[in-house]
């Protein structure tokens, strides 16, 4: 699962990203807030661990716009403000989650569980949809129109984080630690595979979707 960590005491985010990448987690560290911001619209992350306090663009204002965006990735808010009121701000423009410092690890862990958690059942409830294509999630079934097909389980994987994130680039090593995780001896050739009958079914759906090949990065979700 991907990371976004956005906190500009140094010391703390250098302990947080030792305490996510020990618990297997992928951790991008950023300083302040116009960095976070340009980070998370990439649409990549899974959550984002976010601190109010930040320099150059408080967390308030980087939630706001993100969610203007359409960006919906769960935001988990770090502070050490804890009054009422900070939190509802926080909540009212966006926010999933709200943990004020000092916090315990075993806390911080269990609440980014739960946020996976959370986003998965929002997943799994829902057709996911870009151009013409519609994907369940549930069922495995790819459909265009009045046709459907099936999918196989790593076909599935990488079209939800495709469809999770339309048009922004993907690349090769992300996708093979998402769907294999760090210790893995999966090559790029086995990406390029399920990609190729990804569009194989792509093609006999009639669909104007496609995935595209961007030349020495990875691929997009294009129509």
């Amino acid at each position: 699962m991907n990371i976004l960590l956005v906190e500009d005491e140094v010391s703390l985010s250098e302990a947080l990203v030792h305490i996510l990448k020990k618990e297997k987690y992928i951790v991008d560290a950023v300083y302040d807030g116009e960095s976070g911001l340009n980070y998370a619209l990439t649409g990549r992350y899974d959550i984002i661990l976010l601190d109010i306090m930040l320099p150059k663009m408080n967390g308030y204002d980087v939630l706001s716009a993100l969610r203007k965006e359409k960006i919906s990735t769960p935001v988990l808010v770090l502070t050490a403000r804890g009054q009422v009121a900070e939190k509802v701000k926080g909540l009212d423009l966006g926010a999933d989650d709200y943990l004020a410092k000092p916090f315990s690890t075993p806390e911080l862990l269990a609440r980014i569980r739960a946020l996976s958690r959370r986003k998965a059942n929002i997943i799994s409830e829902n057709i996911l949809r870009f151009g013409d294509l519609e994907y369940n999630v549930s069922s495995f079934e790819l459909i265009c129109g009045d046709k459907k097909v099936r999918v196989a389980l790593k076909e599935s994987e990488i079209l939800q984080y495709f469809l999770e994130r339309p048009s922004f680039v993907v690349t090769k090593d992300e996708l093979i630690v998402k769907l294999w995780g760090y210790d893995t001896e999966a090559e790029y050739n086995n990406i390029e595979v399920y990609i190729s009958f990804i569009r194989k079914k792509l093609s006999f759906l009639g669909s104007k979707v496609t995935i595209s090949t961007v030349r020495g990065v990875g691929y997009r979700l294009e129509e």
